[in-house]
């Protein structure tokens, strides 16, 4: 059986049930086999929290990521090793988890405030914010507030990511949103600002 049709192969497993082929796949020398088993497992429910903790210390990167990514609906699965990862897209992708998993330990809250804060590459940065933005602890919001003086892309995730909280310094930094030069940080304030305002005893 050539690549292409073994990958395929992995592909049609997790739409037919085919464990035995799936767990095949785990072991195989192909990263791109790794990660479409993890897919294939995943798809017919029988990926377990050791599959996915054993995936996030692959060799290859592609297969971290995906371990990542499917570690966002497992909060039982710390992603802190992937948010110290060498490559940029498995810390991405893991920041994202982070959010989606919305409680996570103190390590990891603390792991994205520092990337929000002092990572190099800007994508971090804002995906970092997004997560705090997600996961609402107050310990994330100078990191939130931080963002919304960063990049265009990043101040417009940065004033997202005020929406769970309130006080001085985000009424602030709304009211700065509210008048940027960038047309999508504007528009971003203009659509969080009546749903900060918003009072539930009046509704």
């Amino acid at each position: 059986m050539n690549a292409e049709n073994h990958l395929r192969q992995l592909v049609i497993a997790g739409h037919e049930g085919s464990e035995q082929t799936a767990r095949a796949g785990l072991g195989d020398v192909d990263p791109a086999a790794r990660q479409l088993a993890l897919g294939a497992l995943h798809r017919m429910g029988k990926l377990t929290d050791t599959d996915v903790r054993a995936a996030l210390t692959d060799a290859a990167a592609v297969v971290r990521r995906r371990a990542a990514s499917l570690a966002a609906t497992r909060p039982a699965i710390s992603v802190l090793a992937a948010l110290h990862d060498e490559e940029a897209t498995v810390v991405e992708t893991a920041a994202w988890a982070a959010g989606e998993q919305e409680t996570v330990s103190d390590d990891v809250l603390a792991r994205l405030v520092d990337l929000a804060l002092t990572a190099t590459d800007p994508l971090l940065r804002e995906a970092a914010v997004a997560a705090l933005g997600a996961i609402g602890d107050e310990r994330g919001l100078p990191a939130i507030l931080a963002g919304c003086a960063d990049k265009p892309n990043i101040r417009r995730r940065a004033v997202l990511a005020l929406a769970p909280f309130s006080g001085a310094a985000v009424d602030a930094a709304l009211a700065a949103a509210l008048i940027d030069r960038d047309w999508q940080v504007r528009q971003a304030a203009e659509d969080l600002l009546p749903h900060m305002t918003d009072d539930p005893e009046n509704s």
